[in-house]
């Protein structure tokens, strides 16, 4: 399974939703752009409303509401996970990673350029603080 890789240090949310719906980085930021969704806008990194917009726009039914992680094993197939929490000027920010269920291997795309890979199971170095079910794509 290949990883999308962001092209923007703020594009991880288009990449993620790339990764879900099997497209390039090129075709995903030029649908986000359509729909007024760029990369540079920092909100991506702390709202949820444009991953969920991208996703649902495409035909693909995701949870209303984002649930807290409690452990990979307790995930669905398929996830949005926010990691790296931190906060900037009291705002909550985060980093968009997809994971994924697939006949019975675990895996998390993470978009992340300075990867050694982006297909990780390194999961005891990720701390999830919630994630969007992805519940059909």
């Amino acid at each position: 399974m290949k990883s999308v890789i962001q092209e923007e240090t703020s594009g991880c949310g288009i990449a993620s939703v790339a990764n879900i719906l099997g497209k390039t980085y090129p075709e995903m930021k030029a649908i986000a752009n359509a729909m007024g969704i760029f990369a540079e806008d920092e909100s991506l990194w702390s709202d949820t409303q444009y991953v969920r917009r991208l996703l649902t726009t495409a035909g693909v039914e995701v949870s209303t509401d984002e649930i807290p992680f409690e452990s990979w094993s307790a995930l669905p197939d398929q996830a949005l996970l926010s990691i790296k929490h931190h906060q900037e000027g009291g705002k909550n920010f985060w980093h968009w990673v997809v994971f994924k269920r697939v006949n019975g291997k675990e895996v998390v795309l993470d978009s992340a350029s300075y990867l050694p890979s982006n297909t990780r199971t390194d999961f005891d170095e990720m701390s999830p603080k919630w994630f969007i079910e992805v519940k059909n794509s």
